[in-house]
């Protein structure tokens, strides 16, 4: 059975900062609050026996240094591997902007719509197609390669259409909240030729 472990990367933003849509194009590291997230992931991934044999990110630092920090937490230190397919969506016109604005612009329909059927609004410089391709392709060379648990810290955008492996993402959306909080942790396993979700959104 091969499992892959899905993390949110930790917080960018401190208590006197003003949040923005961080994307693609905004390479922040995390925050103090961040790396507290980041260590009990690993704590939570070394408590359930869940020891990832290689772990990927994308190439933001904010991913990179929460994989680096969860996987010291474990008490099995290794290289983190980053991969462009995971890196967070390009927001467009809204990157980096405060969420105000954002709604202001496409309006609070179309954020719904992101949050609840990962529809890409307009102006956002995304292919949805091609991470789901993506995320296909990645869970077939785990599979094929035999590896038993791996781990990919990416980022909200990215996270939320991994669930397409499963071949149900309409039937899981319906019932869950797609989105993966910061910090949170996704479970996945290929177990009987199909993948499964096993527990979505954990909050160490």
């Amino acid at each position: 059975m091969t499992t892959l472990i899905i993390a949110r990367h930790g917080n960018t933003f401190g208590p006197n900062d003003t949040p923005t849509r961080v994307g693609a194009r905004t390479d922040l590291p995390l925050v103090e609050s961040g790396r507290v997230q980041a260590s009990k992931i690993g704590q939570y991934l070394k408590a359930q026996n869940l020891i990832p044999e290689i772990t990927y990110s994308s190439q933001l630092k904010r991913t990179i240094e929460t994989g680096q920090i969860a996987l010291k937490e474990v008490g099995f230190p290794q290289p983190v591997y980053p991969l462009e397919i995971f890196n967070e969506i390009d927001y467009g016109v809204d990157e980096n902007k405060i969420e105000d604005k954002v709604i202001a612009r496409i309006g609070t329909h179309a954020i719904k719509e992101w949050d609840d059927k990962a529809i890409v609004p307009d102006g956002w410089d995304f292919n949805p197609e091609n991470c789901i391709k993506d995320w296909k392709n990645f869970a077939n060379h785990i599979v094929t390669d035999e590896q038993d648990t791996i781990m990919v810290v990416t980022s909200n955008g990215i996270a939320r259409f991994a669930p397409h492996i499963t071949g149900d993402f309409d039937g899981f959306a319906k019932g869950n909240k797609i989105k993966l909080s910061t910090g949170a942790l996704a479970i996945l396993e290929y177990k009987d030729d199909n993948w499964v979700i096993k527990n979505w959104n954990i909050k160490p």
